[in-house]
């Protein structure tokens, strides 16, 4: 192997040889344009100063010469900084597994460009789909544009094997691997797969809530370890959870501080989640969308495709930096009800409030506005009506939402009255291991939601 020096060396070489190239190529253009040296046409080592300034470092992925220099090598132009690289952990280890292909190739409906980087790990198993060659294990791709739909077509850039992938180090790896490849302006990083409540599924096990239910290994990704994912790797412009019952205070608070914007739904997703063509579509053709702009086009895509079908649905879009001013209104109004002891008008509007698949997951809004309808007291209205401002002014930027009709499994369920942010309501004590979120140590809300059923 050869040493860092070495490379470092060879690197430099390359670089002054691409400065002589582009050198040659300015005198070139001087000549042609005629400009007079002698006469102080132009500043020629200022010129060849601001070349020099010009050609990027090369970054560095596991110690591979960038794809830059590649390019160069190669004798094809480097591809440049594109302005988004959009990044889907995709998760396919489990009964999901048809949806994941589906998704790709509405992914290459509209393809990756100059500017926009759509990147995807993939993940299958035995036993749910058997489309595309069947294959197994984990790939990584960067989507194409093709007209397929029954078949991805997309290069494969690895094939990893069996990588666990609700193991929370495989998305930190995918994520650098992803940002050292495909070098953007923004980064955006959907978590493809199950998301669950404090119970996953309907065998009421007591797990941490989470997201990426591995079955070939049986491991997850909590709460917490979102946390560690999302500040493994530096500030993220966008989150996306293409996953059931995500859009809580309580996931939400642990990632703030990474991320700039949140995307994700209150509410089960149908199985189909984002219509990634839909989302991705808008992002391509006017590329330099800032972060609010592109969650609020995730929010779009998902909103029109459910819309079309009338099928009832939740999606918001959530300012990260906002999260943490729920602790100060949460606390507040908690303890103005206490004090006015509602206890009885508390649990009468957290049982009438708009909850979801898990039953302790409730729309904060609704229950608040029920309180405040209710109330006789003056701070408990106050409190509580600042809350509702702060939700809706400040924190969910975009929600949109359709109501469910009833069905055997549901009763109709009326999501226009949510606003875009969730919390949880136990009914009788807290869950194990809520106590261990961030969320639970800076608020008072678990002795609130506690005192209810006391």
């Amino acid at each position: 192997m050869r040493s860092i020096a070495t490379k470092l060396t060879e690197v430099t070489m390359i670089r002054r040889i691409t400065l002589s190239a582009a050198a040659l190529s300015l005198f070139a253009s001087i000549a042609a344009a005629g400009v007079d040296f002698d006469n102080g046409g132009m500043d020629i080592k200022a010129e060849i100063a601001n070349m020099d300034a010009a050609v990027p470092e090369p970054a560095q992925d596991k110690g591979v010469v960038s794809d830059w220099v590649n390019g160069l090598l190669n004798k094809k132009p480097s591809r440049g900084l594109a302005e988004w690289t959009i990044m889907v952990f995709g998760n396919g280890k489990n009964d999901l597994e048809p949806f994941l292909m589906k998704d790709m190739n509405e992914m290459e409906k509209i393809g990756s460009t100059d500017k926009v980087n759509i990147v995807v790990e993939a993940g299958r198993i035995a036993g749910y789909d058997t489309s595309d060659g069947d294959w197994k294990g984990v790939r990584r791709y960067r989507m194409t544009k093709d007209n397929d739909t029954t078949k991805v077509t997309s290069k494969v850039l690895a094939d990893l094997g069996n990588v666990d992938m609700g193991d929370y180090r495989s998305v930190i790896d995918f994520a650098k691997w992803a940002k050292g490849a495909y070098p953007a302006k923004h980064y955006m990083l959907i978590f493809w797969n199950h998301g669950a409540g404090w119970t996953k599924g309907l065998d009421q096990r007591p797990i941490t809530r989470g997201i990426s239910y591995d079955e070939q290994s049986g491991n997850h990704i909590n709460t917490p370890q979102m946390g560690q994912i999302m500040k493994a790797l530096g500030k993220t412009d966008v989150i996306g959870t293409d996953a059931c019952l995500m859009q809580m205070a309580e996931v939400d608070y642990e990632i703030k501080d990474s991320v700039d914007y949140i995307v994700a739904s209150e509410e089960t997703e149908p199985g189909d989640g984002y219509t990634y063509d839909l989302f991705l579509g808008p992002v391509v053709a006017r590329p330099t969308m800032s972060a609010m702009e592109v969650g609020k086009a995730a929010v779009d895509g998902y909103g029109n495709h459910y819309d079309s079908i009338d099928q009832g649905y939740t999606q918001s879009l959530v300012k990260a930096s906002a999260v943490g001013g729920l602790v100060q209104l949460t606390d507040a109004f908690g303890a103005a009800v206490m004090a006015a002891g509602e206890k009885d008008l508390a649990k009468a509007s957290r049982d009438a409030s708009v909850n979801f698949a898990m039953e302790e997951n409730r729309d904060l809004y609704d229950f608040t506005r029920r309180v405040v309808e209710g109330t006789r007291s003056a701070d408990v209205k106050a409190k509580g009506q600042a809350l509702m401002n702060y939700i809706t002014g400040s924190l969910v930027l975009k929600s949109r939402s359709r109501d469910s009709k009833a069905s055997y499994w549901s009763p109709a369920k009326q999501y226009t009255l949510v606003k875009g942010i969730a919390a949880y309501f136990p009914n009788s004590s807290l869950g194990a291991g809520y106590t261990d979120l961030a969320w639970a140590k800076a608020s008072k809300w678990a002795q609130f939601v506690t005192w209810m059923n006391n």
